[in-house]
Parts: C-alpha cells; sequence; structure tokens
C-alpha cells in the first residue's frame, strides 16, 4: 500500500519543483549575445532572441549588410561612473571627429554632470541605460519599468535642459519579450549590439595590442560595438581603433540611422 500513496507524493513534489525552476528561469530573462562569425561578416543573433526586432530592438545595422560596399560602424558605450578614462575616450573621439552614443546611469549625471554636458555639446547621442543599472526583468510592472527610466530622463533634462533620446539598453544586456514590450510601449528603442568584448572589469584588463586586434578581427559591416569607456585598454587605444576603422572604409553612424 504504501508504495501507491508515495508515488503521487513525489509526481507532486516533482511537478512544484519543475514549475519553479521555469519561473526561477524566466524571471532571469535572457543574456544577449552575439556569436561571431569569421571572415568579419555579420553575425546572427539566436534565434530564440529574433523576437527582440518585434519590439524595435536593434542589434545590428541589416541596410549595411556583407554585400554593401559602404561601410558603417556605430559606437556604442555604456557608461556608469567616470575613473579618468570617459574624458580619455572623448578626447579621443574629438580629436578624431567622430561621435558615438553613451548609454549612461543616474550615477554619471549626478556625480560627472559636466561630463555628461560635455558629450551633448560634442555631438554624442546620450541614452538610457536606467537609473540604478538594475534587472529590468525583475522590476514588475510596466509603471516600475517606466519610473526606472523616466527618473534618468528627469535628471537628464534638469542637467542639460533637453528632452533624453529614447534610446535604451538594458543593464548586462538581460532582457525578455515583456520587458521590449514595455520598452516599446513607452517609446523607447532598445539597442544591443553584434560586438562586445571583456573589457569591463578594471583589474582584469586587455593589452592594448591584443584588444586592439580582437575589434579589428572582428569587425563587419553594420557592426554595433559595445565599449566600456571607463577601461583604461579603451582609453589608450580609441584613437587608434578610430583610425583604422577610417583607413579600413569605415564611417561612423548615429542611432537615427540604425533605427530609421
Amino acid at each position: 500500500m504504501t508504495k501507491y500513496k508515495v508515488v503521487p507524493v513525489i509526481s507532486l513534489f516533482l511537478g512544484i519543483a519543475l514549475l519553479f525552476a521555469l519561473t526561477a528561469s524566466a524571471a532571469k530573462g535572457q543574456s544577449w549575445y552575439c556569436v561571431r562569425a569569421k571572415d568579419n561578416k555579420q553575425p546572427r543573433c539566436d534565434a530564440d532572441m529574433e523576437y527582440i526586432e518585434n519590439y524595435d530592438g536593434y542589434y545590428i545595422d541589416h541596410n549595411h549588410g556583407d554585400a554593401n560596399e559602404e561601410k558603417v560602424v556605430y559606437l556604442t558605450f555604456d557608461a556608469g561612473y567616470e575613473n579618468g578614462n570617459v574624458e580619455k575616450i572623448l578626447d579621443a573621439m574629438k580629436a578624431e571627429q567622430v561621435t558615438g552614443t553613451f548609454f549612461v546611469l543616474g550615477n554619471l549625471i549626478e556625480k560627472n554632470g559636466d561630463l555628461v554636458k560635455r558629450m551633448v555639446a560634442e555631438g554624442h547621442t546620450v541614452a538610457n541605460h536606467t537609473f540604478s543599472h538594475k534587472n529590468m526583468t525583475k522590476v514588475g510592472s510596466y509603471e516600475d519599468f517606466c519610473a526606472e527610466l523616466q527618473r534618468l530622463e528627469i535628471d537628464y533634462k534638469t542637467l542639460t535642459g533637453e528632452e533624453m533620446p529614447k534610446y535604451y539598453r538594458p543593464p548586462e544586456g538581460v532582457f525578455d519579450e515583456t520587458t521590449m514590450k514595455y520598452a516599446k510601449d513607452a517609446g523607447y528603442k532598445t539597442i544591443f549590439w553584434s560586438f562586445a568584448y571583456a573589457d569591463w572589469d578594471n583589474d582584469k584588463q586587455m593589452s592594448p595590442e591584443r584588444a586592439k586586434e580582437k575589434i579589428m578581427e572582428n569587425i563587419h559591416n553594420g557592426a554595433v560595438i559595445l565599449l566600456h569607456p571607463t577601461s583604461a585598454t579603451n582609453a589608450a587605444i580609441m584613437g587608434d581603433v578610430i583610425r583604422e576603422l577610417k583607413a579600413a572604409g569605415y564611417r561612423f553612424g548615429t542611432m537615427e540611422e540604425l533605427t530609421a
């Protein structure tokens, strides 16, 4: 008799455990990435992430593909704080007369407002990386999602007198279909990337030579490049990378062009 009573109980526990695991997995969201392609070809995102494009999500310029003779790349930066290297990045870009997009956090606006105003004055797009860099798949509701973005918008307008452009990058690239819909409903275009490398840990910086080599090995037409401007390596190579991209025939596009 005992074994006939235990089996349903075990099944019940297994079912609960499976439901809990699926719920936990869903709560984490997905982490964005692109598998690099060979021979400087455009990479593609995984099939289970392609839905981002149904919600004004962008990671690459499809209009400038492998066969397009006009070559364009998009420089984007996730900037949460200043350690001296963000200013160096801006200096290098100013010297080369190119602009990019800086996805900023509230900390940078509050503590380094002059740097943010410089970005705007020099023609860069300053966009929304959320106020506090939280996992947006855990915010709970559309209202909470919007509040996190609007808090940054308000600080930006107070600082610059301008409306913040409606481009959003999820912290750590974590997203799900719900937050993609939230962003679109709030009027935002979500910007991912088609190339990035391990540059965010200031204690584990790649050598400038290897970093520059990695970028140029993986560059492709229509690339949306993600860099962290706090990286000492990126600050050291920024001018060289821009000059090498120019020499290879690339120009530098804007978010308006990418999302047109």
